[in-house]
């Protein structure tokens, strides 16, 4: 249902227009002034303007030409009960569809609606095959035949037909982001933007700021107004990838983001409206995630509609020969060495555990085509090469559960945990588990009631 904007200092013009065009089924929206219709045009993004000339505040015409530095795509119908041929001419020339008189005619109001909506709907598939045209033809394709990569890619292919929200899971380096990628490109909104956030990358104190925007003065080095990520995927998606990294806060933000898909920028009091697609991934269980509070259960489900795990390589190393041969001829059309592997080589490659999945494997091969000077790259080279590898990254001295908490948090989670261990141990007995890890059991049962743990599941 198109929105039509009417900005006119006269009640009775504005309640006539707005009765008119909702006879004919457009959703209207009033304002008294300019002022007010630009906070508008921000809150709620109509399809189309009708303007008065003669206004408090602000007069028509510099309303106009900010309308047009807004929003240059959106068609605006400039009104007047004093027109002079000077005034239409500049109207015009500041961008205006049409320029009527008053008294209104109701069937020249409602054709020059109908036009300017249908210049509006062409200029926005032209901006869409524009867009179409300049990106890739496909996306970058999910490698590989393995049973459990055709059953990806149906469900990938279901999941594009609709706009509900997807939650990616999967270990590092399986193509959360590819995925999601394939999604937005196959989908409806493909000539919309594809906005990606590293939530894991963005401090706390800046969560806000990157995903919603500021005003100019929000904080210290708020110089001037800036656009949020949700902001800037309109009418796209938005790659909310690492989600699980968000704070609390920030995820009680980006919840009420996605219930209502409105929200104001930081130090703003203007509400923001998008219409946005949400794609979340995260390698951490998302489940446990929540039972252990670092989650919201609430924004689990509202990102969890259609929930896709990507596969290890561990689990389809059926699939290693023929990403190897992708990745090499990938490598060879960039200006590389053109590169095949041996069958022998092949199987030791088909072998190997991979904790870094495919990226892992492409670096790899990146690496191979460089130090081989074999076109059919034997067994012994593959060996030879994954020896001459960067060595492997220690197991770090704390679990990354607790590492990557401040002290005091990390010292709650490991008591809690340790503790939930020793009553597993001892089939949920209180005095059993204090004696185990050597504290009385009324300590125990008071650290139970602290740390909320239910002794007996």
């Amino acid at each position: 249902m198109p929105s039509i904007l009417v900005i006119d200092d006269e009640p009775g013009i504005r309640s006539t227009v707005r009765d008119i065009l909702e006879d004919e089924g457009h959703r209207v929206l009033l304002a008294e002034d300019a002022v007010v219709g630009l906070e508008l045009l921000e809150a709620e993004r109509p399809d189309l303007v009708v303007l008065d000339v003669w206004l408090p505040r602000m007069g028509g015409l510099e309303a106009l030409a900010e309308l047009r530095a807004r929003r240059p795509e959106l068609e605006v119908l400039v009104v007047s009960g004093h027109a002079t041929i000077d005034m239409a001419v500049r109207a015009l020339k500041l961008g205006a569809f049409d320029f009527i008189e008053k008294p209104l005619s109701m069937d020249r109001i409602l054709t020059a609606v109908r036009n300017a909506l249908e210049m509006g709907s062409l200029k926005r598939e032209n901006r869409d095959l524009r867009r179409a045209a300049s990106r890739p033809a496909e996306a970058e394709p999910l490698v590989g035949s393995s049973r459990a990569m055709e059953e990806l890619r149906a469900l990938a292919a279901q999941a594009a037909a609709s706009d509900a929200r997807i939650l990616i899971s999967g270990e590092n380096g399986t193509g959360k982001g590819v995925l999601a990628k394939g999604i937005h490109l196959a989908s409806k909104r493909a000539g919309g933007p594809f906005v990606e956030v590293n939530c894991a990358a963005i401090p706390d104190t800046l969560v806000e700021s990157e995903l919603f925007g500021h005003e100019k003065g929000a904080f210290t080095d708020a110089v001037a107004r800036r656009a949020g990520r949700f902001e800037a995927a309109d009418g796209g998606t938005l790659f909310l990838d690492e989600v699980a990294d968000l704070s609390l806060a920030a995820q009680a933000k980006v919840l009420r983001a996605l219930q209502e898909m409105r929200f104001e920028r930081l130090g703003g009091e203007r509400t923001i409206s998008v219409d946005v697609r949400v794609i979340a991934a995260s390698n951490k269980d998302m489940r446990e995630e929540v039972a252990a509070g670092r989650f919201r259960e609430d924004l689990y489900f509202r990102l969890a509609v259609v929930p896709i795990r990507m596969p290890s390589l561990r689990e389809r190393a059926e699939d290693v020969p023929e990403l190897c041969r992708h990745f090499l001829a990938a490598a060879a059309r960039a200006g590389g060495p053109e590169r095949e592997i041996s069958p022998e080589g092949l199987a030791l490659l088909a072998s190997r555990p991979w904790p870094g999945n495919v990226r892992e494997l492409a670096n790899f091969l990146e690496r191979l085509s460089v130090m081989s000077d074999e076109r059919l790259v034997s067994a012994a080279t593959v060996e030879r090469v994954l020896g001459e590898g960067p060595p492997r990254r220690p197991e770090p001295l704390l679990p990354e559960r607790y590492g990557s908490l401040p002290l005091a948090e990390a010292k709650e989670l490991f008591e809690r945990d340790y503790l939930v261990q020793k009553l597993r141990e001892c089939d949920h007995s209180v005095a059993k588990a204090a004696q185990a890890a050597g504290i009385h059991p009324s300590g125990l049962h008071a650290k139970i009631k602290k740390l909320e743990i239910d002794p007996h599941r």
